[in-house]
């Protein structure tokens, strides 16, 4: 005994432990357990979350935007209540996946800085939740931001994270078709085929989407949406056009997904393609077209028809047609 008539490594104030219930830890632990929330409101949050991110291609964006901040703030409520470690757990995965949704269509809106910190806040909700694939997406979306602001050597520094995230998942399918894009605006055609042949073995390996419109989702036929501007890039004309025949071709519904802003690129692809052939007349009517789709990423929009402005104008200076659609281009917002 101390001079206090303790024992030496007794912690003061606590029962000796002949005297502790020895059930208090199992009946604390199942009062943590207790406090979940209902699988019911859990499960249909997630189909909630689904549904949102399987509008991004078709919906407004301001108003999408709108829509998931509602659900941010209704996961929020839920999760100020007293909650179990596995519905918490669910709570953060779904705040996780509509913040990759908000901080996209913030970025198609132009809102860059708002996307950027949406983005963080995204990889944070992933990595608390142990969900690699969320982790994996945020980083798909810094390779996105980094291509449309030409930073192409942090596309590749993004995807090489992205990779070690979740090196199986849809989002390292989408990640070699960044770097593919990158590269080729590097002018790395070697680098390029090597992106698009492990992206393209690894979406094989995938079985097939069950919603091949969710945005977080890499569909078979986003990867021909890649192939194009790869190839476009490239100056592979004849590829460039085939693959933007078939994004046109699926993007029109006909299995089961709708892409405008995948059609419009493919549009802005044969117009150069019809450029680099000699038919002005129909690279401006092409590409004026594709300026005019309703629901728009305005940063990747502006990134491929700015690319086909530099190009008409290279090939025909001073022709009246190319200072039109460098008009029309001036008017997109």
């Amino acid at each position: 005994m101390t001079a206090f008539g303790r024992r030496i490594g007794e912690v003061p104030g606590a029962p000796a432990a002949d005297e502790a219930r020895p059930w208090e830890t199992a009946e604390l632990v199942r009062r943590v357990q207790a406090n979940d929330a209902a699988p019911a409101t859990v499960e249909a949050l997630h189909a909630t979350v689904v549904e949102l991110c399987c509008q991004y291609a078709t919906q407004p964006a301001a108003g999408l935007r709108a829509e998931a901040h509602g659900w941010l703030r209704e996961v929020a409520r839920l999760l100020h209540r007293p909650t179990g470690l596995a519905a918490h757990r669910e709570l953060l995965v779904a705040a996780g996946w509509l913040a990759l949704l908000v901080g996209c269509v913030e970025y198609d809106l132009g809102l860059r800085s708002g996307a950027e910190a949406t983005r963080t806040a995204a990889r944070q909700l992933g990595a608390e939740a142990g969900h690699p694939e969320i982790v994996a997406w945020s980083q798909e979306m810094a390779a996105w931001f980094a291509l449309t602001q030409s930073r192409y050597r942090d596309v590749l520094t993004a995807a090489r994270a992205g990779r070690a995230a979740a090196p199986g998942g849809s989002a390292a399918v989408q990640l070699a078709g960044q770097e593919a894009k990158a590269l080729a605006r590097l002018g790395d055609p070697a680098g390029v085929r090597d992106a698009l042949g492990r992206g393209r073995a690894l979406l094989d390996r995938m079985p097939a989407p069950g919603r091949p419109d969710h945005h977080f989702v890499v569909d078979p036929g986003k990867w021909d949406f890649y192939a194009m501007d790869a190839y476009r890039l490239a100056g592979d004309d004849e590829l460039a056009a085939r693959h933007a025949r078939t994004v046109l071709d699926r993007g029109a519904g006909r299995d089961g997904v709708k892409a405008p802003m995948r059609m419009a690129e493919a549009r802005l692809t044969l117009a150069a393609v019809a450029a680099r052939a000699g038919d002005l007349e129909q690279a401006v009517t092409t590409g004026v077209g594709a300026l005019g789709s309703g629901r728009k990423s305005l940063p990747s929009l502006l990134m491929v028809a700015g690319e086909l402005d530099v190009e008409l104008h290279r090939r025909f200076p001073g022709e009246p047609a190319a200072d039109d659609f460098r008009e029309a281009l001036r008017e997109v917002r």
